[in-house]
């Protein structure tokens, strides 16, 4: 007879070993300048610095205080815990993008988001996201925005 196979309900994720969130997750830059290093303490050498406040930013490790993140374009290392926040932001990552009126491209647009916006982002469905740039608030398609997974929604 053989053996039985069961499926997870929820896909297993990972988990920080310091505060039980998801790995990997999004976050966002705090400060204006935060300096990232080669390894999780003061005494590693400073690689270089984020120097834009809200930038979308991916945990992938975490160590005591520190958090080992990367940006867009896989560049990283670590910072310390306090320079970072949840709340969320997203870049645009298409030349030009329309924000919408609803989540959907033949909904009005409000405003036209140039390649490298950073926007807050308000929720998101299976396939879109409500962001706010700069007082105009819409719909843009996930696939035009790097700042949160594929699957996720947000409320």
């Amino acid at each position: 007879m053989p053996e039985p196979s069961f499926e997870p309900i929820e896909p297993i994720r990972d988990r920080g070993p310091v505060t039980n969130l998801p790995l990997p997750r999004f976050v966002s830059l705090k400060a204006s300048e935060a300096n990232v290093r080669r390894g999780p303490s003061l005494t590693h050498r400073i690689d270089w610095v984020f120097q834009r406040r809200n930038m979308p930013l991916e945990v992938t490790e975490e160590y005591e205080n520190w958090r080992r993140v990367r940006d867009r374009d896989g560049a990283g290392g670590w910072v310390y815990h306090t320079l970072i926040s949840g709340v969320r932001y997203a870049l645009v990552t298409d030349a030009h993008i329309a924000l919408r009126t609803r989540a959907s491209e033949q909904a009005a647009a409000v405003a036209d988001l140039e390649q490298n916006v950073v926007a807050r982002i308000l929720e998101c469905s299976e396939d879109w996201c409500r962001l706010n740039a700069d007082g105009y608030k819409g719909w843009v398609p996930k696939t035009a925005i790097w700042g949160v997974s594929d699957a996720e929604v947000i409320d």
